[in-house]
């Protein structure tokens, strides 16, 4: 367990796991975007797909979880015949800096360090990055890359937010604990003679 520079957090832990985690982590991600929802709103959805982010940011760090988010929503856009929305792809990836910032704040997922402190701060983060996201990131590409209305966007970015959320902190939370309890199990095996 070293200490590492707040940049080599943000990037993550780049491997070739790493590599093949984000890939398939964006093909699911896109796949549940598009079948694994509930319409909340137009064209807004309870999403599964929010699951696979904990999964890649809490084992590989920040950067992974925002590759996976917006890839993985430009997947969702080309299975759904929806056309390509970059601005909601950047926002996603914008939610998946936040998701994956685990490691900042010293939860270390993969060495089964994850405690009720850490909840509480993923959950703020959650909040947080969903307001960044969807609140700010994602009207303002809206009207730069589309010049359309911005009232639809921001209640569209109102409803992801709260339903995202909702996935992140109610799915999220309880996912984090089970993966680190593995790796700590995994971890505390002992050689027999």
């Amino acid at each position: 367990m070293e200490n590492q520079s707040i940049g080599k957090l943000i990037l993550g832990k780049w491997s070739t796991m790493t590599l093949v985690s984000v890939a398939v982590g964006a093909a699911l991600f896109g796949v549940l975007m598009v079948y694994g929802s509930i319409p909340v709103f137009t064209n807004t959805m309870l999403t599964t797909a929010m699951i696979i982010p904990v999964v890649v940011g809490g084992l590989f760090g920040p950067l992974p979880a925002f590759a996976t988010m917006l890839i993985g929503n430009v997947i969702a856009d080309l299975i759904g015949g929806w056309g390509f929305w970059f601005d909601w792809s950047i926002g996603n990836g914008v939610l998946g800096l936040f998701i994956g910032a685990l490691p900042l704040y010293g939860a270390k997922i993969d060495e089964g360090i994850f405690g009720v402190k850490h909840a509480i701060i993923y959950a703020v983060l959650v909040i947080i990055g969903n307001a960044l996201a969807f609140g700010i990131v994602t009207p303002i590409l809206t009207s730069w890359f589309y010049s359309s209305d911005l009232e639809i966007t921001f209640l569209q970015a109102f409803a992801s937010g709260i339903s995202n959320t909702a996935v992140l902190v109610i799915v999220g939370i309880p996912l984090l604990f089970l993966l680190a309890n593995r790796y700590k199990k995994r971890s505390n095996l002992k050689e027999e003679d």
